[in-house]
């Protein structure tokens, strides 16, 4: 498993917009493609390099962490409560080797939002990571939709569309 495949099974989910800085991918779910700035979060990220965080040790060639946004019944599932402490860097304390390879960890700067990793994932976890992936899309597109259908809601409220244009 590689970055690139990683990012294609993401983009096979369907309604992936994906916005880039140095090192990083950003993977949002925005169906129609008119999601307004403070409504772009990601459900999952690939980091590729250490310019944000030098505790996964990403500087060999071909190394790569992808980020995943998990429930907070899903993360609690898997690592109990989320970890608070922070070291010095902000790192926080989750008691294990961010640098691990092919093992679902807490995210060593967003675990305490529910969010997970994995270093270069591989058989070990590359079901797990393509499942959670598929996951986190899923629960993205029910808060997408569910923003619309408030919105909607919002605006026939306020008498701003005629009720025969409201439908979508």
């Amino acid at each position: 498993m590689n970055a690139e495949g990683i990012s294609e099974h993401i983009h096979r989910l369907g309604a992936v917009r994906t916005l880039q800085s140095p090192g990083t991918v950003f993977f949002i779910y925005d169906a129609v493609g008119d999601l307004p700035d403070e409504r772009l979060f990601p459900f999952a990220t690939l980091v590729t390099d250490n310019s944000n965080d030098t505790v996964s040790d990403l500087d060999e060639p071909g190394t790569f962490r992808i980020n995943v946004g998990l429930t907070k019944s899903e993360y609690r599932e898997r690592f109990g409560t989320p970890p608070t402490r922070r070291d010095e860097h902000g790192v926080l304390d989750a008691g294990v080797d961010y640098a691990a390879r092919d093992e679902v960890l807490p995210h060593p700067h967003y675990a305490s939002h529910n969010w997970v990793c994995v270093v270069n994932p591989a058989k070990r976890t590359s079901d797990d990571v393509h499942a959670m992936l598929e996951r986190a899309h899923a629960f993205a597109a029910r808060k997408y939709d569910n923003h619309r259908a408030r919105e909607h809601t919002r605006v026939q409220a306020a008498g701003d569309v005629p009720e025969s244009s409201t439908s979508d």
